[in-house]
């Protein structure tokens, strides 16, 4: 069996410091391949077939990561469609419970209704801040700005005391920190960032009933027969999750799917030993530089406080890293290294 190390090196050669997941993770070279064959299908006029049994193989290895069967998985292209869909399925009136300064994809369908109670507190405080009436909690797993992590086993608990339904973003955490979608209602993540896969996907995961969504979006891929289903109202919608799913981005599906295989060959836990080691190192670093990071204990994100700026310095530097709310983000993933760290805290040092 091949080791993390080697199987890292032969997916990943960037060429410069890349220390920015958070907004884009690298894809691999096995990603990479495969999407040059799929545009050869189309380049030489062959079947797709191939691609759309991509969809569904990548549905099913989401599904394993997140814990769900696969028949809970809907394919979309964003984390705001699918915000959408939710948002959608709220009575009139409903609360909202969201946490202050969340991703807008996360919260900003819920304001557009206009018609919703959208509550927004302190991430520390959300889970006490469910209360009667409350309808949903709309919350990231690990917070974009500053990589804080939600406490969801708290969230989860005061929501079924409230008979309150639960929204989660894992979109900054699927990939490196492990993921239990079961425990929620709805779920989210897209595949670009810590999945290492390209832009376009997005995974829902609903409840087995549904939990009240309506399909929306439903076109000829969200029949029980999508094929016998090209014309026309569709006779029957399809009895699992993918009655929610939207005609798929088929190039950036085949790629999901082989950027899946690789996070599951190396494992989530040894990835997520991995990007913390690195994380923990640049906040030793830092400390010794004198700067204080954002607290964010356990996170794969490490954002620092008046260090934004230095953006420009840091590109011309070859470190690839980005500025959020004014502050510096950096953020580690299975490709980078104990070098990469140190390479970075060099070029903050001066």
């Amino acid at each position: 069996m091949e080791t993390f190390d080697s199987l890292v090196r032969a997916e990943f050669s960037p060429r410069n410091t890349y220390l920015n997941t958070a907004s884009s993770g690298l894809l691999p070279a096995r990603t990479a391949a495969a999407l040059r064959e799929a545009a050869a299908l189309r380049v030489e006029g062959r079947p797709l077939d191939p691609l759309f049994e991509d969809v569904e193989l990548a549905r099913a290895a989401y599904a394993r990561l997140a814990g769900v069967p696969a028949d809970r998985v809907a394919a979309g292209a964003s984390v705001a469609s699918q915000t959408g869909l939710v948002a959608a399925s709220l009575p009139a009136g409903a609360e909202v419970l969201t946490a202050e300064g969340d991703f807008t994809s996360v919260v900003n369908p819920f304001h557009i209704r206009g018609d919703l109670k959208v509550r927004a507190v302190p991430l520390e405080r959300l889970a006490e801040s469910v209360r009667p009436g409350t309808a949903l909690v709309a919350v990231s797993a690990a917070q974009s700005a500053d990589g804080r992590i939600a406490d969801l086993a708290a969230l989860s608990e005061a929501a079924r005391a409230h008979d309150a339904r639960t929204y989660v973003d894992f979109s900054q955490s699927a990939g490196w920190l492990p993921m239990d979608a079961g425990a929620h209602d709805f779920t989210v993540a897209i595949t670009f960032k810590w999945l290492l896969g390209p832009h376009g996907a997005a995974f829902l995961t609903v409840p087995e009933d549904f939990g009240g969504l309506s399909p929306l979006l439903a076109g000829w891929v969200a029949a029980e027969e999508p094929w016998n289903s090209c014309y026309g109202p569709v006779a029957e919608l399809a009895r699992s999750a993918r009655r929610f799913d939207i005609s798929p981005a088929l190039f950036t599906y085949t790629g999901v799917r082989h950027s899946l295989a690789l996070i599951e060959e190396l494992g989530v836990a040894a990835v997520h030993a991995h990007d913390l080691a690195l994380a923990d190192r640049f906040r030793e670093g830092l400390a010794s530089l004198g700067h204080v990071p954002l607290p964010a204990p356990g996170s794969a994100i490490v954002s620092v406080p008046g260090l934004g700026g230095l953006l420009p310095e840091m590109s011309r530097a070859g470190v690839q890293v980005s500025a959020r709310a004014g502050n510096l983000r950096a953020s580690f993933h299975l490709y980078n290294t104990a070098e990469d760290v140190d390479r970075l805290l060099d070029v903050l040092a001066g």
